[in-house]
């Protein structure tokens, strides 16, 4: 039988410690990702639709999104 508790220490405390954060931060930095990530999805489609509005908005937050994630490390 595998060892259970190294199997969770893999998959849930391995990778966050590589950034230097508990389990809980990185799930914070990760979910916030993620909602900016879906705020430009949504600024690229209606950009998609009516080209003179969010013209600059997905590309401004995913620019902000990289050096937030380039201070990181």
């Amino acid at each position: 039988m595998a060892d259970t508790s190294s199997f969770l220490d893999k998959v849930f405390i391995k990778h966050p410690e590589t950034v230097d954060e508990t389990y809980f931060e990185h799930m914070r930095f990760a979910a916030g990702f993620a909602f900016w990530l879906a705020v430009a999805a949504g600024a690229a489609l209606i950009h998609a639709v009516i080209p003179a509005m969010c013209e600059t908005s997905a590309s401004r937050i995913i620019r902000r999104m990289h050096a937030k994630m380039e201070s990181r490390h």
